[in-house]
């Protein structure tokens, strides 16, 4: 794995930051107090939303992998929690490329740690911002064949990006460069599920220095326009399913979906 980095950005212990929330939400140990701050005011349903995206990720990655898709770019990719997503698909397709991004410094530093590809796979890291997609692109197009098909994952990243952001354009423009037969897998905070929750966590992340743009079902649904939705559609996290068996039944504010580039 490279990540070519030759002068990371320091990491500011002094504003949360999405990426270590999120690892703390999963019990992670690889955040700060001011992380922590942030979610131990969130409603214990934040820890539930955290882990079936992560489910989620785990069985869309699988499912595609079988697929045959063996290029993924992981954009928002998080503090590394075994099985990452290259250790899910590469046990299914051994040489499958995995590209990550994130913009958070201490990914990049346990990166260089944990995402180990096998060998006859790959994997790389780039700091980067998904609003910096010329960048990400430029490192991608190093390691994946944009001439084949790839599965770029949006997992709870875009509902960091608010509308006065373009958070559509963003991912209009980025699955506007992939080729046809690719995929779009996105998890993303519902607005409209449990409107009261969502404007708890949407205040607790502001107080954190962290804005937010949770949507609604049809404002989840454009990141899809243009493409082919897949059965069962855009559903809640554990309603995704493929050839697993059902996951347990439960409430969930987090829509997801997975898309095909015609």
């Amino acid at each position: 794995m490279t990540t070519d980095t030759p002068h990371p950005p320091q990491i500011d212990t002094s504003k949360a930051h999405p990426a270590r929330v999120y690892d703390w939400l999963l019990g992670g140990k690889d955040n700060y107090p001011v992380d922590e701050a942030v979610g131990a005011q969130l409603p214990p349903e934040a820890r539930d939303a955290a882990r079936q995206n992560r489910q989620f990720m785990h069985r869309a990655a699988a499912w595609l992998a079988a697929q045959g898709i063996d290029q993924f770019l992981d954009i928002g990719t998080g503090i590394p929690t075994e099985p990452n997503l290259h250790q899910i698909v590469q046990r299914i397709t051994p040489g499958a490329k995995v590209v990550y991004t994130d913009n958070d410094p201490i990914v990049l530093r346990h990166a260089e740690a944990l995402l180990i590809s096998r060998p006859e796979g790959a994997t790389d890291y780039i700091q980067a911002d998904v609003r910096q997609p010329d960048a990400i692109l430029e490192r991608a197009r190093a390691v994946l064949d944009y001439d084949r098909p790839i599965a770029l994952s949006l997992i709870a990243l875009m509902h960091f990006v608010p509308d006065d952001q373009d958070a559509h354009g963003i991912v209009r423009n980025l699955v506007a460069t992939l080729p046809p037969g690719s995929y779009l897998v996105l998890s993303h905070a519902a607005s409209d599920l449990f409107p009261e929750l969502a404007q708890q966590v949407t205040a607790e992340y502001a107080k954190g220095g962290i804005r937010l743009g949770f949507r609604t079902r049809p404002e989840v649904t454009r990141f899809f326009d243009g493409l082919t939705l897949l059965d069962p559609g855009l559903v809640t996290a554990p309603e995704w399913f493929k050839t697993t068996p059902a996951p347990a039944p439960e409430g969930s504010g987090i829509y997801t979906g997975v898309a095909r580039i015609p």
